[in-house]
C-alpha cells in the first residue's frame, strides 16, 4: 500500500532513476514516436492520489491520467467491480448480441445527462470514438453536410474528430485531406479576445461573427448539421466562457435548426463540481459526448442523444468493444461514487484550489490568469500581466521542475498549466500541492 512520507511525495532518486531508464530505453526502441510525453514518468503502481515509479519515487498526482482517474488510482470499489465482473463475463460483443450491463449503463447515462427528454446511447471506448459517432449521427439525422467547430478545440485524433480539432498544428500536419466542410470559429476566450473587445460590452461579437460572416459568406446555416463545442475548452487552455454565451449560442442553433453537440469528454463526470459542465449554463444539448473519467481508467465512452435523432438502422454504426461488460461495471460504480460524494467534493475542493492559486497570482506577475470550475483549473503563464505575452518556456520549466519535486501537473494550450486531480482530493492534498508549487514558482 502506497504511503506518503510525512504526508508528502517522496523522491528517493532523481527521476528518471535506473529502473525507469530501462523502461524508457525499451519504449524508445519499440513504441511509436507519435506519443506525447510531458516528462519521464514511468508509472509502476498507483493508489488514491499517489503514483509510484519503479525506483520507489512517489508522486502526488494532480493530473489523474489527464482527467481519467476520477475516483483516484485503484479505488477499492472500482477494483472490486472489475474483479467481480471479469469472473462472470468479459466479452461477447454487445453490438451483435445483448448485455444486461450495457443496457444498465445506457439507462444511467440517460438519467444523469442534461435534459428530461427521451435519449438513446451509443457506447464506445474512447473520447474520439464518441465524437465520431456524434458526427455520423448528426449528419445522418440532419441530412446536412457541414459542421461548425471552434479554434483551440480538441475532439480527438481519428480522422473525423481530427477534422473538428483545431488545437495544435502538429496534430493536423500532413494528414489532409480531412473531413470536408468543417468551419472553425473563435472560442469565447475573454482573456485574449480575438476582436480586442471586453465582456460584457462586446455583446458576444464572436457569435455575431458566426451569423454575420460565417453564415452569410462561408457556411449557409441550412447546410450546417451541428455545432460542436467544449463547455470549458480543455487542451486549448482550460478556458471558461462568460455567462450568457451558451444561452446565446443555443438561440442561434434553435433559430437555424442546427444541432448542438457538447463535448464533455474532459469536463464531464463531476470534474467541474456538476456532473456535466454545461449544467452551469442550464443548457440541454441535443448530443453529448463523454469519456475519460467515466469509468475510472477503464476504456469507456458514450454518445448520448435525443431519442428522435437515432433514425439510423441496424448496421449503420457499430463497434467491437463498446459497452464491454467489465468497463460497464466500472462505469456504473464510478457514477455511484460520483453521486454519493465526489461531485460535491470537486465543487468544495475546487473552490479551495482556485482560491489558493489566486493567492499565488497576487504574488507573481507571470501568472496572468487563474480560471476554472471545480477541479478543472488553469493557470496561464505570461511574461507579465500588463503585456499578457505568452511564456510557454516558463510554463514548461514549471511543469518539469514540479515533476522533479514529486508533483505531477501538465500543460494545456500554449502557456497554461492545468490542474485536474482525482476527485478524491482533500484540502490537505491541495495544501501539499501549493507548498511544492509555490517552491517551484519561487525558484523561477
Amino acid at each position: 500500500m502506497l504511503r506518503l512520507v510525512d504526508n508528502k511525495p517522496y523522491i528517493r532518486v532523481s527521476p528518471p532513476g535506473p529502473e525507469a531508464i530501462k523502461v524508457l530505453k525499451k519504449d524508445a526502441r519499440y513504441i511509436s514516436p507519435s506519443y506525447t510525453r510531458a516528462y519521464p514518468l514511468v508509472a509502476q503502481r498507483g493508489e488514491g492520489m499517489m503514483i509510484e515509479d519503479p525506483d520507489g519515487n512517489r508522486y502526488l498526482d494532480l493530473n489523474a491520467g489527464v482527467a481519467v482517474c476520477t475516483t483516484g488510482h485503484c479505488h477499492p470499489d472500482i477494483v472490486r467491480a472489475i474483479e467481480e465482473q471479469s469472473k462472470t463475463l468479459i466479452h461477447m460483443i454487445g453490438t451483435d448480441f445483448y448485455y444486461r450491463w450495457q443496457a444498465d449503463a445506457a439507462q444511467v447515462l440517460t438519467e444523469i445527462t442534461p435534459g428530461k427528454f427521451a435519449k438513446k446511447v451509443f457506447l464506445a471506448n474512447t473520447g474520439a470514438e464518441a465524437v465520431e459517432s456524434g458526427i455520423k449521427l448528426a449528419r445522418y439525422a440532419q441530412r446536412r453536410p457541414r459542421m461548425i467547430a471552434y479554434i483551440g478545440c480538441f475532439h480527438g485524433r481519428t480522422m473525423g474528430a481530427l477534422s473538428l480539432t483545431a488545437s495544435k498544428a502538429v496534430q493536423r500536419r500532413h494528414f489532409s485531406p480531412l473531413l470536408a466542410d468543417v468551419t472553425h470559429i473563435p472560442y469565447p476566450y475573454c482573456y485574449r479576445c480575438i476582436f480586442n473587445l471586453s465582456y460584457p460590452k462586446c455583446n458576444f461579437a464572436c457569435l455575431s461573427y458566426l451569423e454575420d460572416v460565417i453564415f452569410t459568406k462561408v457556411a449557409p446555416p441550412e447546410d450546417v448539421s451541428a455545432i460542436i463545442v467544449e463547455p470549458i475548452q480543455g487542451e486549448g487552455g482550460y478556458i471558461v466562457p462568460p455567462d450568457g454565451y451558451f444561452q446565446a449560442l443555443k438561440k442561434i442553433t434553435d433559430k437555424y435548426g442546427i444541432l448542438l453537440i457538447v463535448d464533455e469528454i474532459q469536463s464531464g463526470m463531476g470534474r467541474t463540481g456538476k456532473m456535466f459542465a454545461i449544467e452551469y449554463w442550464k443548457i440541454e444539448p441535443d448530443i453529448i459526448c463523454l469519456g475519460k473519467g467515466a469509468a475510472s481508467g477503464m476504456p469507456f465512452s458514450a454518445m448520448v442523444a435525443r431519442a428522435g435523432l437515432h433514425k439510423w438502422p441496424a448496421g449503420a454504426h457499430a463497434n467491437t468493444f463498446g459497452g464491454n461488460p467489465v468497463c460497464c461495471a466500472a462505469a456504473l460504480k464510478t457514477i455511484e461514487l460520483l453521486q454519493e460524494s465526489l461531485v460535491e467534493n470537486a465543487r468544495v475542493c475546487g473552490n479551495y484550489l482556485l482560491k489558493c492559486l489566486k493567492n499565488l497570482q497576487n504574488k507573481y506577475d507571470f501568472i496572468g490568469d487563474v480560471r476554472g470550475k471545480g477541479l478543472m483549473v488553469g493557470v496561464e503563464i505570461v511574461k507579465n500581466r500588463k503585456t499578457k505575452t505568452k511564456d510557454p518556456e516558463r510554463r514548461n520549466s514549471i511543469v518539469q521542475n514540479a515533476f522533479k519535486k514529486g508533483l505531477l501537473i501538465l500543460g494545456c494550450g500554449e502557456n497554461t498549466i492545468r490542474f485536474c486531480p482525482p476527485l478524491i482530493i482533500t484540502k490537505d492534498d491541495i495544501d501539499i500541492t501549493m507548498e511544492i508549487f509555490g517552491k517551484v514558482l519561487r525558484a523561477r
